[in-house]
């Protein structure tokens, strides 16, 4: 079992690491084909990659499927049917990626993480690799708390670092496909240790002339 644990963890790899550099939503990464993924020359100096969201397939169960398939294919979430959106992919990532896509031998058209056959990655299994992340590396009383509990929690990681490096709230809505309200009221608590350098901004803004003296 652990043999196999292990194996599943290295195949996944890549699939959390996308998470948690781009902020996407587990159902957002499952739906992605290799063709999605925008990889630099690799002797270029830009390794940034980038990637290109435009489907999702959340876990919905058969019953409530006309296929009969466990996922069903659905438009972005909070998107007009069609819409698109692209994302820069560190580049750890683009190295985690091409690694990834020479390893398991992957074609323009295949799934970019795929399950068992080559179909959609399942949840039950993503969920079960982070659990054993998780208690692998982090002290048992940390594992036993909220911390890093949620396979969506690598999205939370990533959307608060992106508003504490200071990348405008705009952008960070575009890039994880919110409204930038459903973005500020649900992270703006979680910025912090900006103030230093919003002081020096205003101080290099400079002081009104002094007043003048009397007489």
């Amino acid at each position: 079992m652990l043999a196999i644990d292990r194996d599943l963890g290295r195949r996944l790899h890549a699939f959390f690491a996308t998470l948690y550099y781009c902020g996407l939503r587990p159902e957002e990464a499952v739906a992605m084909r290799v063709e999605d993924v925008t990889l630099p020359d690799p002797n270029t100096g830009d390794q940034w990659c980038e990637l290109l969201i435009h489907t999702a397939t959340p876990e919905v169960g058969k019953q409530w499927t006309d296929s009969g398939e466990t996922h069903e294919r659905r438009d972005l979430k909070g998107r007009a049917q069609g819409e698109t959106r692209t994302v820069p992919g560190h580049p750890a990532l683009t190295r985690i990626l091409r690694q990834h896509i020479r390893d398991e031998r992957l074609q323009p058209g295949d799934l970019l993480f795929q399950g068992e056959s080559g179909g959609i990655l399942a949840g039950s299994v993503i969920r079960r690799a982070w659990r054993g992340a998780r208690e692998a590396v982090l002290p048992p009383h940390v594992c036993a708390s909220p911390t890093g509990r949620r396979v969506y929690d690598n999205r939370h990681t990533r959307l608060t670092k992106w508003l504490n490096d200071g990348v405008p709230p705009a952008q960070v809505a575009e890039w994880a496909g919110n409204s930038v309200a459903v973005l500020l009221a649900t992270y703006a608590w979680c910025v912090d240790g900006q103030l230093p350098d919003l002081k020096r901004r205003l101080e290099a803004a400079g002081d009104l002339p002094d007043a003048p003296r009397a007489g």
